[in-house]
């Protein structure tokens, strides 16, 4: 198993977010984690690499568990890749510069290195051309495309996607899904909070569905769609189909 969430529980004040969360994912899996608003999935996300903090239980990243805070926290989370829906990027540097920062500053990259590094990487995205342009200038599509560039320069065991192309115009969605299926077929493990169905069915190896920040039932995409077991799962489904 490469991650690990034993028991995960978590609060906002009164609002008890995520209740008693187990969940694995092996080395090369894919996992998409669907369900309504207010369901958690964001909040598992970003609990992964310790984004946000939890009230109780484990989380293990490659048979280690994360620490709250410290030098070691931040040696684990750099092994967990993370793409948001908003992209992030640094507006006053280049997108080349973007790409190595991080292999640089936390990897203790030589610049070189890394440079050779994040065009090949920018390559592999789509992107190549635009490696001395600033986020400005570029699509939101492209701009989400060099944030996973950003995120593979780190040579992540895992990545992390929390919805992204929610704040994409929809003539873009397809570029970013396009690079993440690629990923998949290539045997990175990932972990996806999404609402694009068709990704789901196509390029996950496994779907959990949460809802009232409990996993409520997890399955192969075919059998979620087909067949899902729960009546939440199944009024959940019933209201993307009716629309």
């Amino acid at each position: 198993m490469l991650v690990e969430l034993i028991g995960v529980n978590k609060h906002f004040g009164d609002l008890h977010v995520l209740k008693d969360v187990n969940l694995t994912v092996s080395r090369g899996e894919v996992v998409v984690v669907l369900g309504p608003s207010g369901s958690g999935k964001s909040t598992l996300c970003r609990a992964i690499n310790r984004l946000e903090s939890i009230g109780s239980g484990r989380i293990v990243i490659d048979g280690r568990e994360l620490p709250e805070e410290g030098k070691e926290l931040a040696r684990l989370r750099a092994d967990v890749g993370m793409v948001f829906q908003s992209f992030n990027l640094f507006a006053n540097k280049t997108i080349l510069d973007n790409v190595t920062l991080g292999p640089i500053k936390v990897r203790g990259m030589a610049k070189d290195e890394a440079q050779t590094l994040a065009r090949g990487l920018l390559s592999r995205v789509g992107v190549a051309d635009q490696a001395a342009k600033y986020p400005a200038q570029l699509s939101g599509g492209q701009q989400q495309r060099v944030a996973i560039a950003r995120a593979l320069a780190m040579r992540p065991k895992v990545m992390l996607f929390d919805e992204p192309t929610s704040a994409l115009d929809p003539e873009m969605v397809n570029e970013v899904l396009d690079v993440m299926t690629e990923l998949a077929a290539e045997g990175m493990t990932m972990i996806i909070v999404t609402h694009e169905m068709g990704f789901a069915r196509k390029a996950a190896d496994r779907v959990v569905f949460m809802a009232d920040g409990a996993v409520v039932e997890q399955a192969p995409p075919e059998e979620f769609f087909s067949q899902p077991r729960t009546e939440r799962a199944k009024d959940f489904l019933s209201k993307l189909i009716s629309h």
